[in-house]
């Protein structure tokens, strides 16, 4: 194939830790392949990638970026590339997870000064839970106390003997200007336009990279029967030959190569390039997959989960699109990120969307390159671009030919949130358009969550920047403005005893009155159970057809909050007698008496305060077990189990009243250096101590 021909696509995710290097890489990939003429930097907020004001202001990547270049290989094969620079932020997880469902590799960036962190390791669990083929690089080699013979040693010990190196630097820090190639045992040596010519071998380098060399060819070979029945006979296979092997090692997730580079000088990036088009699997060498039928409820409707089926990523298939990821713009409104699936995507396609019911028209198509829109007439099955304007396909909704049915794309992993605050608008106009504004964010971020409680409204997220961000973004996106305080917590009442109570409705006041009496008996239920309602009237003392309203009035008024103010739960009552009038009495009188009785009976009975309790769990290094048991237990943390992770660290398992948790996202990564792991998922009520009355 030459640079003539049609390009290959691939879409290389760029994961790792926060300050990795991730955008400076992806800046310096696209001023080396002609995409942009001059390379910016996160420091002046100039980057291709963190184009967002909110990115700009914390320098640092907060959501998902695209950005498209084309590159010729040393072959003069043509290649098309899409990077997806994600956050390395743990607050926004979120667009890893979305970008790993369409990647076809996943470029893991780790920094020579910092090593292996806890991003990285993160990085590295998302992209294997996801099936994702890896490379990892190894960047900033230009900075200071810069050693990739420290980090490739940490990656061995992190991650097994599957890395392998194909690159070591010859000189580090300021003296990072040459590579050594590995497999063709050549000096790659840069200027400072960042390209390079080939030398030999430094002396000082020899003996290392030629062990490294046997290591790795014969790592290669084995895995090739008619490579490895030549390499034992004395013929060492061809460099492209052992390439295209190391290819097929690296789609299967046997072999993860290693290399090194820097996005401030260019160092090794153009080799990066080449690396990336060469061992990494092109869109259309794997399949897709979706889910058809089913409930589109999630997974309370796990009865009803639907059939997976596998995509082949065909031009000749029938148009199947994967709207991965939505953003809303101030100009152009909601832009979608889409993957063609199979088919090709044309401007003026009518789809249907077989998530959402919704039909959809493609108004006019585009590659991605930060904020740059690059028109396109079509995009064909494995290619990544976007379309404004599709105002019913929110993230993580499918688009097909067909005009019925029901489909969906692959599940993202599950990210609970783990912070709150409460919203307050500021004005009357915000609060009319705020539950429209929170609508169209959650419908560009999954991971957000919004709920009432307290007769407030509740943002929850990852993190207190996750929130922040959000809340910027309603007043900038959408004209909304509030004002954030705690979230309120979710306290609840229960009756301390059994009760007996009438409710009493007499009233006269010309013509019809109003006329209903109750008899009921209260009592509490075991935790959990909620309410139930008990009709052991006899005799016809209440009628049948007010029996309903007496079950609502009960509920009204647990509803509206016991003696000391909040909804009351696991409560039973039972209707014994009462009396109504032929005239005066109503659905309505009877309703208001019941909602009487319960509040006279609860007042008789008094209650106790319940307190919502989660479950925890947290996974940290081994050695930071200690802390985080001992700070656990002064949140009256009940350890239930602890337990070693399957990468050797320690997993703790606990049960925390909600009010102790408000802050325990912030203070957990802080007393474990942002190593910990950290999910919490409602559990139950318990009895609060007395303090939570007031």
């Amino acid at each position: 194939m030459n640079s003539a021909s049609t390009p290959t696509h691939r879409t290389i995710a760029l994961v790792g830790g926060a300050g990795s290097g991730k955008t400076t890489l992806a800046e310096a990939l696209l001023f080396r392949a002609g995409a942009i003429g001059r390379a910016g930097t996160v420091e002046q907020g100039n980057t291709v990638c963190d184009h967002e004001p909110e990115e700009i202001a914390r320098g640092t990547t907060l959501g998902l970026s695209l950005a498209h270049f084309d590159w010729t290989g040393p072959d003069g094969t043509a290649h098309a590339v899409t990077l997806a620079d994600t956050p390395g932020h743990p607050d926004f997880v979120g667009g890893v997870d979305t970008a790993l469902a369409v990647a076809d590799v996943a470029l893991i960036v780790v920094s020579a000064v910092d090593g292996v962190t806890a991003g990285t390791r993160f990085a590295w669990s998302a992209a294997e839970a996801a099936g994702v083929p890896r490379i990892v690089v190894v960047t900033q080699e230009d900075k200071a106390r810069a050693d990739f013979r420290r980090v490739l040693g940490e990656l061995h010990a992190a991650f097994g003997d599957r890395l392998w190196a194909l690159e070591l630097p010859l000189g580090e820090e300021q003296a990072f200007r040459a590579i050594a190639d590995v497999l063709s045992e050549h000096a790659l040596v840069y200027d400072d336009s960042g390209r390079h010519h080939d030398e030999p071998m430094p002396p000082e380098a020899e003996a290392e990279e030629h062990r490294m060399h046997l290591e790795v060819t014969e790592e290669i070979v084995s895995h090739d029967d008619e490579q490895l029945e030549a390499y034992l006979d004395g013929k060492e296979p061809p460099v492209e030959d052992l390439e295209r092997t190391l290819a097929t090692e690296v789609a299967s997730g046997e072999a993860v190569p290693v290399v090194v580079a820097s996005g401030v000088t260019g160092t090794g990036v153009d080799r990066l390039a080449d690396l990336l088009c060469a061992l990494s699997p092109s869109a259309l060498d794997h399949d897709g997959r979706i889910t058809i039928g089913g409930s589109m409820a999630g997974d309370d409707a796990a009865a009803d989960a639907g059939t997976e089926h596998r995509v082949a990523t065909s031009a000749g298939g029938e148009t199947l699109v994967h709207v991965f990821r939505t953003v809303a713009d101030p100009f152009v409104g909601q832009i979608s990120m889409l993957k063609v699936l199979s088919g090709v995507l044309r401007t003026g396609d009518k789809l249907h969307n077989a998530t959402t019911g919704a039909d959809e028209r493609i108004h006019g198509l585009f590659r991605l390159r930060g904020a740059e829109h690059l028109p396109v007439g079509e995009l064909r099955a494995g290619e990544v671009g976007a379309v404004a304007k599709l105002t019913g396909s929110p993230s993580g909704s499918l688009l097909w030919a067909r005009s019925s049915g029901t489909a969906r794309p692959a599940k993202l992993p599950l990210r609970a949130p783990v912070f709150a605050v409460s919203l307050t608008p500021n004005s009357q106009s915000d609060d009319e358009k705020l539950s429209t504004a929170l609508g169209r964010l959650l419908a560009e971020d999954p991971t957000l969550v919004v709920d009432r409680a307290g007769g407030q409204t509740i943002l929850r997220g990852l993190g207190d920047t996750h929130v922040a961000v959000a809340v910027e973004r309603l007043a900038r996106i959408f004209g909304v403005n509030v004002t954030t305080g705690p979230a309120p917590v979710a306290y609840r009442e229960t009756i301390a005893g059994s009760a007996d109570a009438e409710g009493k409705l007499k009233k006269q006041s010309g013509g019809h009155g109003q006329f209903a009496v109750v008899q009921l008996r209260v009592s509490p239920l075991p935790p959990g159970d909620g309410f139930e309602f008990v009709d052991k009237v006899v005799g016809g003392s209440v009628p049948r057809a007010y029996i309903p309203a007496v079950e609502k009035g009960a509920r009204d008024a647990l509803a509206q909050g016991g003696p000391q103010g909040h909804p009351v739960v696991d409560v039973r009552v039972e209707l014994y007698d009462g009396k109504s009038h032929s005239v005066d009495s109503s659905e309505m009188a009877f309703r208001t008496a019941a909602a009487m009785g319960v509040k006279a009976a609860l007042a008789e009975a008094g209650t106790v305060v319940l307190e919502p309790v989660s479950l925890v769990t947290v996974t940290v290094p081994s050695d930071l077990q200690g802390t985080v048991l001992t700070d656990l237990s002064g949140r009256r943390g009940r350890v239930s189990a602890t337990e070693s992770a399957e990468d050797g660290r320690a997993r703790v398992v606990a049960t925390v009243p909600e009010a102790e948790l408000a802050r325990y996202v912030l203070d957990l990564r802080s007393m474990t250096g942002g190593q910990a792991e950290l999910t919490i998922t409602p559990d139950r009520y318990a009895k609060a101590p007395s303090t939570a009355k007031a």
